[in-house]
């Protein structure tokens, strides 16, 4: 999607909120690959799913900065909880100091680590997974979580296009290697309904059948 269009649908959409544009601004001055952080589009995207799915447990796969965790947490009713799972521990303090920011706190809990070892033991069973983790392994976040997923829950992969490079099937790029193996085995599984977005760098929504 070009600049101009994306500035479009941003300009038509609902402002972002100031804590998040100033997250975002953050996020880009102090991290490396601050690329990786979702944008106004993106965050309003998750939050709309979830005031539409309002899901009482959600798993995110790869924190990063806390962007995302906000715009899922915030649309959560009073008891709902989001457990986030990022693997580098000198994040937690940043995100963690935004969560407070946001009021979101008591609804968002951190977990630093391994999410391929993480996830077995996490007595949850979420009715929302958000995939945006890393790339060579997303096939493996899918099986792992798939068991806990309630049925009729749903799974968003993000980052399924790759900026186009899931056209090349020879590809030796392993960040590009395991999204095209997570794309073909999401296309080729029959106990599942599921829609590619070209929003950003490719959303797929995934719905667990019952």
């Amino acid at each position: 999607m070009d600049n101009q269009l994306e500035e479009y649908i941003a300009s038509h959409s609902t402002a972002e909120d100031p804590l998040l544009e100033e997250l975002f601004r953050q996020t880009h001055i102090k991290f490396i690959n601050p690329n990786m952080v979702s944008g106004h589009v993106q965050g309003k995207l998750l939050r709309f799913i979830a005031l539409m799915l309002k899901p009482s447990e959600v798993l995110e796969i790869g924190t990063f900065t806390g962007y995302s965790a906000i715009c899922l947490a915030s649309a959560l009713e009073q008891n709902g909880k989001l457990f986030t799972i990022e693997i580098n521990d000198e994040l937690a303090e940043f995100s963690r100091s935004y969560f407070i920011r946001a009021g979101l706190d008591d609804k968002i809990i951190q977990l630093n680590g391994d999410a391929i070892k993480i996830i077995p033991k996490l007595d949850i069973s979420p009715d929302l997974v958000y995939i945006d983790g890393d790339k060579r392994e997303y096939t493996e976040y899918f099986e792992a979580v798939f068991p806990k997923l309630k049925p009729g829950g749903f799974l968003l992969a993000d980052n399924i296009l790759w900026g186009g490079k899931v056209f090349d099937s020879s590809t030796k790029d392993p960040q590009t290697r395991g999204i095209i193996a997570f794309n073909e085995m999401v296309k080729k599984r029959t106990d599942i309904e599921k829609l590619v977005l070209p929003i950003c760098d490719g959303l797929t929504l995934i719905r667990k059948t019952e």
